[in-house]
């Protein structure tokens, strides 16, 4: 029976870069996972195949709609097989990336379907069939989440999609309704409104992006409403019937009203992610889930002794880069170190065009809390290369503490905000106050001095033109 040091549960973004650390710190290490690659939903079916197809289109409509604006003419043509097949190598290489680390750390990689036989013990169902028992004096859930299904509305991946299946459509469908104003849902819905779709989204709530800022969400909606996007807010869909012609599904007002119908040619349902946590085995060691199926933790730790979880299977925002920076900490502290993860400085990004990007606490959070706090704001169409990238939409936003102006929380909607999040998110780290950013030079011209202006205009003294 083999024994190691910390048995992982999970390939992805948290588990492995859990055993890529644990190996670093000289543990003897495993990762279970039962996906043919490592790299989980994240690599595989998520986050890095839907950047590559939101890099692809947008290059595709930019040809299309704005270089002959700017002296340049092209026929742009779609070629979706070799759009797929780009995406496909890319995820392909970034597989084999994780492989040569898990070899150059002394990490194993047990491949199969791994679940709690026990104290100390995990089982491995190998595709065969064949089962191994393995002992760790550490183990680590790791198993990140799954999409959330919605009664009366069966995917078959097929005319009814999950994220999946809306990565691998083989023809652009006429008609797409959405059903979901979240990120996923906004992300892979803009993919295929740019390649000719016309995108219905379909949303319970009375607005887009729930949790994000809403002065933020607002002027998204409206930018994606303007690129063509049509939305139905405050609606539910009740039912869905399928036939050669496409998609009906049946929807209502969640305000009241009698029934109404969208006709589609393909659905995909994005209500958001529940936690992957059945048939772990988490009952032989005594782990309850919460009703949802998340698992209590304090740092990592669970209720049982020696067990740990980390990633979508705990508590907070169901993202990749939380569950790296939890990966981290966890194996850290399992190792006798002192981990430690920042929930207050976890960012969010939507990289659809606008790009979306915030960290730390929105106006709303704010208000419901009764800290008094400080705007400064900001416009891209000031910015100098914004403007003559033509690129000028969108904003900033820095909200600082009234009294200490330390940076509460910053909301961008603009061009390649995600990338200019990180700024803020280590000037937060270091705690710094809104005036730390505004002193500090920025190159000019670049997009990034909109981030410097924005923490000027705290205190009022906004200049750039």
């Amino acid at each position: 029976m083999a024994q190691y040091d910390v048995i992982i549960i999970g390939g992805g973004p948290g588990g492995y870069n859990a055993a890529i650390r644990a190996g670093q710190l000289g543990l003897k290490v495993a990762c279970v996972e039962k996906r043919g690659t490592l790299g989980g939903t994240c690599l595989n079916v998520g986050c890095i195949p839907s950047k590559a197809l939101l890099h692809a289109s947008e290059m595709y409509e930019i040809a299309r709609k704005d270089f002959a604006g700017i002296g340049i003419d092209v026929d742009a043509k779609l070629n979706l097989p070799q759009m797929l097949k780009q995406k496909e190598d890319s995820v392909g290489a970034l597989t084999k990336g994780i492989e040569f680390l898990f070899k150059k750390n002394k990490a194993d990689w047990i491949k199969g379907a791994g679940r709690i036989a026990g104290p100390g013990k995990v089982a491995v169902v190998a595709e065969d069939g064949s089962e191994q028992i393995l002992e760790a004096k550490n183990i680590v859930i790791a198993t990140g989440s799954e999409p959330t299904p919605l009664p009366g509305v069966t995917i078959d991946q097929k005319q009814i999609v999950d994220s999946t299946g809306a990565l691998a459509l083989s023809a652009v469908p006429k008609r797409l309704a959405v059903i979901g104003a979240g990120i996923i849902g906004l992300e892979l819905g803009s993919v295929w409104r740019r390649l000719g779709a016309e995108v219905t989204v379909i949303e319970f709530l009375d607005r887009t992006i729930p949790g994000a800022d809403a002065e933020v969400a607002t002027a998204f909606q409206r930018s994606l409403t303007k690129q063509g996007v049509v939305f139905q807010l405050g609606t539910k869909v009740t039912g869905a019937k399928t036939a050669k012609s496409g998609v009906t599904l049946t929807v209502e007002a969640v305000a009241g009203g009698g029934a109404q119908t969208v006709e589609a040619d393909v659905v995909l349902v994005a209500i958001g992610r529940r936690p992957y946590t059945e048939g772990l085995g988490l009952e032989t060691v005594g782990i309850v889930p919460d009703k949802r199926g998340f698992i209590d933790t304090d740092h990592w730790a669970t209720s049982a002794p020696g067990v740990w979880a980390i990633g979508d299977v705990t508590h907070g925002p169901m993202l990749a880069h939380k569950a790296e920076d939890e990966a981290v900490a966890c194996i850290e502290r399992l190792a006798g170190k002192a981990g430690h993860v920042n929930y207050d400085v976890i960012p969010g990004v939507i990289y659809t065009w606008p790009e979306v990007a915030w960290v730390g606490k929105t106006e709303e959070e704010l208000k419901t809390a009764g800290v008094a706090y400080k705007v400064g704001k900001f416009p891209f169409s000031a910015n100098s290369r914004a403007k003559v990238n033509h690129e000028a939409e969108g904003f900033v936003k820095v909200l600082a503490d009234a009294t200490t102006d330390r940076i509460l929380g910053v909301h961008m909607i603009g061009p390649q905000v995600g990338e200019m999040i990180g700024e803020y998110c280590v000037a937060m780290e270091f705690s710094a106050a809104s005036e730390d950013v505004a002193r500090t030079c920025h190159p000019h011209p670049t997009r990034s001095e909109a981030l410097r202006q924005a923490a000027m205009g705290v205190e009022g003294w906004t200049m750039q033109a």
